[in-house]
């Protein structure tokens, strides 16, 4: 079985639209899922959603799912300095003004984590466990430079086996490793990323038996539509240059363009 993974889409519907496309033009992929974080960020929350659901991907909530649907304080998002925070607040306070009641009702509903059993469960097998952020909260960052330790202490909350997939977003960056059998993949960001690729990307995982393949795909799409469609809302405008630059503050942008 191949599954297609797509996390943090962050309300970028001309990202969304070219991944998608991008899936419908393969012939090897058997499922797709999403690992939450909808909404935020751009001007698309409704939109990215009526596409997922019109479409049947299922998928589990993202902080800023959940947080949304809970009209919680703030999103459960970390913040590196002041500019960073501010930012983040006010996508918050728009998004939280934006989504319909139909979406913000769509997001509640989307489960916290969902197993994949590709042998069908009535026989021992590999799962694939899909979360947001970690096994017990979608606001932890799972990032690549957590050791081997934390890796497992997360597998074991998740009760994960040798031969099992561990699928996770959160940090808007891919990687995958390998420990004692069993496999974590950090999907990345379909729109938003933060790795320096402004493509969007999303995760191909294979699983064959106690054999797990993974692929990290990069899709171009429209990022001027996306930048144009953030600046003629009331989002910041620093959102449309993050996509330009794959992630990258304008200031940090300026600095290594120097």
């Amino acid at each position: 079985m191949r599954y297609a993974l797509l996390s943090d889409i962050h309300a970028n519907l001309p990202a969304l639209e070219a991944v998608v496309a991008d899936l419908d033009a393969r012939n090897d992929v058997d499922a797709m899922y999403h690992l939450g974080d909808l909404v935020g960020y751009a001007p698309w929350p409704d939109e990215v959603v009526q596409l997922l659901r019109e479409r049947a991907i299922p998928g589990v909530a993202g902080n800023y799912d959940s947080t949304t649907a809970t009209d919680y304080k703030h999103c459960g998002c970390r913040y590196e300095d002041a500019r960073q925070e501010e930012l983040s607040h006010m996508s918050y306070a728009w998004t939280r003004a934006h989504v319909s009641a139909e979406t913000r009702r769509y997001l509640g509903t989307l489960p916290f984590r969902i197993d994949v059993r590709p042998l069908g469960g009535h026989v021992p097998g590999p799962r694939l466990i899909l979360l947001h952020g970690n096994p017990v909260l979608n606001t932890v960052y799972w990032t690549e430079d957590r050791p081997d330790s934390f890796c497992l202490q997360m597998a074991g909350m998740a009760s994960a086996m040798p031969g099992d997939a561990i699928a996770f977003g959160h940090t808007h960056k891919p990687w995958h490793r390998e420990i004692n059998g069993i496999h974590f993949v950090n999907t990345g960001s379909v729109g938003r990323p933060k790795d320096g690729d402004p493509r969007a990307g999303y995760a191909l995982v294979a699983m064959d038996g106690a054999a797990v393949g993974v692929e990290f795909v990069r899709v171009g799409y429209d990022i001027q539509r996306a930048a144009k469609g953030i600046r003629d809302s009331e989002l910041p405008d620093d959102f449309a240059e993050i996509l330009r630059t794959g992630g990258q503050a304008p200031a940090e942008a300026d600095s290594e363009a120097r």
